[in-house]
């Protein structure tokens, strides 16, 4: 048996699957893998349409699954699991993700479509192992996905409804279940059955026989087909047959076709690379239409947007809240818009997943809910309006911002200011109330994340620079009932953050101070906090401040900053290269940049937690001053 070699290396580690379904469970039971189920808490509103492929989407599904038991394991549980292994299987036909249905109509809408179809039921699986060191986790993620071709029969409206009123379809992602009476439906199946059933077996054997036996060379052998490439396969070896001095990472191997190589492209595993074949579809190179696909999503992402901004203006998510289903007639009367300007804006929303359509109207998206509707707990509507009205008009002058190498802030900015923040004082009333409620916004999503990311119980006072309406300062006291925050900001900050302070927690244990954080004393602290500062200011802004803290220390101080951390190469995440482009003085960083950003300035200890949150944490100390 295949996995047989891996159950010797895994019997004496702690396995975890991130995952309550009895059917994954079911299939890795009778595998013989042992393992502790501990059910994910990671809340699927990845939002779809920023995945090129379905299965993409899934993958990244599963590794975050993954990653959040990891990390409650070892942050609440105080145990650090050795593996947890966490998977998405997913529906789609046309590139479209059927999700689970929400009601029975949902689940007719779902099984009509795919009636005398083929679909694909793709499953994206994340492996992760993890060690602690210095009480801090480290994980290392592979991944991998496998996709199943699935045809139904044609389906009378008489069996549809008799297995819809069973109730199978309610808990199934695309309305039904194979291994069950939805396998009455199936017409055939082409590829791995446990994977429509829920989790890829076959594929998971062979990716940890990868993982713990690597093929040595004499073990590759290169097998001709007639119609395809060569390629080149491996065995897996038992304890017995692993040699580790010969042990290597199999190299990818060199496709040719018509005498030559072809493109390069993307095999099911995510760390794999490899030279695709020049299929020819409709006349077209296959890979040519992919990479059509793509560039047409980055072509249409800007509309996107705008069909997002538009919506929370006009409110619309607000106005579908807590409503089964509303006509598009009741929408354009509510809002005194025209009827037909309004089904195209809520189809757009419902194409891009932010409204759910069927024969009776429109709903909101559980992630419409969470996170588009102004007045729910992790609302990002006025931060969304933010992006609107400031943010998009300097993108509008992109290409001129490039050719000069300044922010065009005074060219978008309703008064000639040159920088948002220091001239704040020049807004009006209206852009700083809605700038302030923009901020407060994306601070409460991220608040949470910041102040877990460490340990933070040993520090009494706290110092929050730059913390607008104190929405980290709050969560804070929350969690560290022993704390107390001050929050220091600009005196028209201050002045304005009542509109944002409605009923609070330990509110008495923060306190808010007017000042400039540049120009002004700093009150005494043991912890200071940066979030969302650094990136905004120029190296001579940054060490200004950083000398300043540094001059605090005769006790010692720490210093924790929240930030979008850059990958090595600069690129990834995208978000905060596109932030760059924006900014004014400032720059993104990455990991080594601010690794030593700080340790020019004294601090040391620097430990660094990718949240996966909207912002990273940095934790650093600067010793007693002789």
């Amino acid at each position: 048996m295949v996995l047989n070699p891996v159950l010797k290396k895994l019997a004496d580690k702690k396995v975890v699957l991130a995952s309550g379904s009895p059917r994954r469970q079911e299939i890795l039971n009778n595998a013989g893998l042992q393992f502790e189920v501990v059910p994910s808490w990671f809340k699927e509103t990845l939002e779809k349409s920023t995945f090129s492929t379905p299965y993409q989407y899934a993958v990244e599904t599963a590794k975050q699954k993954a990653l959040e038991v990891a990390n409650r394991m070892h942050v609440k549980h105080l145990q650090t699991p050795d593996i947890v292994i966490g998977a998405d299987t997913i529906v789609s036909i046309e590139e479209q993700i059927l999700e689970k249905p929400v009601d029975k109509q949902d689940a007719y809408r779902m099984l009509s479509r795919l009636s005398g179809k083929e679909h694909s039921v793709v499953t994206g699986v994340a492996i992760v192992h993890c060690s602690s060191k210095d009480d801090y986790l480290d994980t290392e993620v592979t991944e991998f996905f496998e996709e199943t071709k699935v045809k139904f029969a044609e389906l009378s409206e008489e069996l549809l409804w008799e297995y819809i009123h069973s109730g199978e379809p309610m808990d199934k992602a695309g309305g039904y279940g194979i291994q069950a009476l939805g396998g009455m439906l199936v017409e055939y199946v082409h590829g791995d059955f446990l994977n429509v059933v829920g989790f890829p077996l076959n594929h998971f054997c062979k990716k940890l026989g990868e993982l713990y036996y690597p093929p040595s060379k004499h073990t590759i052998h290169h097998i001709k087909y007639d119609s395809i490439p060569s390629v080149e396969t491996f065995e897996i070896l038992s304890d017995g047959d692993c040699d580790s001095s010969d042990s290597t990472k199999m190299e990818d191997a060199k496709r040719l076709t018509n005498g030559g190589l072809v493109e390069l492209g993307k095999c099911k595993e995510s760390n794999c690379s490899y030279k695709i074949p020049m299929e020819i579809q409709n006349g077209i190179p296959r890979n040519v239409t992919q990479c059509l696909s793509k560039l047409t999503h980055l072509l249409d992402g800007f509309k996107g947007s705008k069909v997002l901004f538009v919506a929370c203006k006009l409110k619309i998510f607000d106005l579908l809240k807590d409503r089964s289903t509303v006509t598009t007639e009741d929408v354009a009367n509510q809002l005194n818009t025209s009827l037909r300007g309004t089904e195209r804006l809520l189809d757009a929303c419902a194409s891009l997943g932010l409204l759910e359509k069927n024969h009776q109207g429109y709903s909101n998206a559980e992630l419409t809910n969470l996170c588009l509707v102004s007045d729910s707990e992790y609302s990002l509507h006025d931060y969304i309006l933010h992006c609107n009205d400031h943010l998009w008009p300097l993108f509008t002058h992109l290409e001129q911002a490039v050719k000069e190498g300044t922010s065009q802030i005074h060219q978008t900015s309703e008064k000639k200011v040159n920088d948002l923040f220091q001239d704040f004082h020049c807004q009006s009333v209206e852009v700083k109330q809605r700038f302030i409620r923009a901020m407060d916004s994306s601070s409460k999503v991220t608040a949470r994340d910041i102040s877990t990311a460490f340990d933070l119980s040993q520090f009494k006072v706290v110092c929050d620079l730059g913390g607008c309406t104190g929405a980290l300062a709050y969560d804070l006291v929350q969690i560290y009932p022993e704390m107390q925050v001050i929050v220091l900001d600009l005196p028209e900050v201050i002045t304005d953050v009542t509109s944002c302070q409605l009923s609070r927690q330990n509110a008495c244990d923060v306190s808010f101070v007017s000042g400039d954080i540049f120009k002004d004393n700093i009150p005494k602290a043991d912890l200071y906090i940066l979030s969302r500062v650094l990136h905004h200011y120029s190296e001579e802004k940054i060490s200004l401040l950083l000398n300043k803290l540094s001059a605090l220390s005769k006790q010692g101080i720490a210093l924790l900053i929240a930030e979008i951390i850059l990958d090595e190469k600069r690129i990834k995440p995208a978000r905060a290269v596109f932030q760059s482009l924006s900014m004014t003085e400032g720059k993104e960083r990455s990991t080594l940049e601010y690794k030593q950003l700080l340790e020019e300035h004294g601090f040391s200890n620097v430990q660094i937690k990718i949240t996966g949150n909207l912002l990273d944490v940095i934790l650093c100390s600067k010793k007693l001053s002789s």
